[in-house]
């Protein structure tokens, strides 16, 4: 059994039916493990950008700032400690910080899936027969979204991720200064994408490939 949804084509007007794959988009939803790969993909992503040096890596510091006894001062080793000015820093943030994680692979796939399943239960999913352009316009573009956005998904608020099947360059540049606008490829669906946009436009070659892919 497979479920049923409409294909539109760029005008947003009705071509036919297009049966989904249950295993894709009729998983039940589980908060717990979207949660569990959304902060595994952050993570993953995260660049260690801040860095202190510790005492061994200021500079200066090679000579005892003064004799150990009869001045009067404290003893001190060198400048380069951490209670003086210009010293090490203690505890302080390092670039060897490593915070990745690991999902088992299946799992980060049924988080997809649950994503994918929510936006067809939300009425959320579109799909349309293909995407092409003859040159890179963006007047184009946006009125093939707004038109599939005020017909079919009946909203005026823009939020839209659009998969294509492959990479299109025409398409990619001409939406790219359309605002609330992604476009990827299906070699680069991921959980973070779909759950940012509140509608998820496919073409048919896009779901396509992802049922070849996932539904064995």
């Amino acid at each position: 059994m497979s479920l049923k949804i409409k294909i539109y084509n760029q005008a947003a007007e009705e071509v036919k039916d297009l049966s989904l794959a249950e295993a894709i988009f009729a998983v039940p939803v589980k908060t717990e493990l979207i949660h569990q790969a959304v902060v595994t993909q952050n993570n993953n992503a995260r660049q260690v950008l801040a860095h202190t040096k510790d005492r061994s890596e200021v500079s200066g510091g090679g000579k005892k700032p003064w004799k150990q006894k009869g001045t009067g001062r404290a003893r001190v080793g060198s400048s380069r400690s951490p209670i003086w000015i210009g010293g090490g820093v203690t505890f302080g943030p390092r670039k060897d910080r490593n915070f990745k994680q690991k999902i088992n692979q299946k799992m980060k796939q049924k988080a997809i899936f649950m994503a994918l399943s929510d936006r067809l239960n939300n009425n959320s999913l579109l799909v349309v027969d293909s995407l092409k352009l003859d040159d890179y316009k963006t007047k184009k573009v946006n009125e093939i979204f707004s038109a599939l956005e005020s017909k079919v998904l009946k909203t005026e608020r823009r939020s839209l991720l659009v998969i294509n099947e492959t990479k299109d360059e025409k398409l990619k540049y001409s939406a790219r200064n359309l605002e609330n606008i992604k476009v990827i490829n299906i070699d680069n669906i991921n959980l973070i994408d779909i759950l940012n946009y509140r509608y998820l436009l496919m073409t048919e070659k896009a779901v396509a490939a992802l049922t070849k892919r996932y539904n064995q």
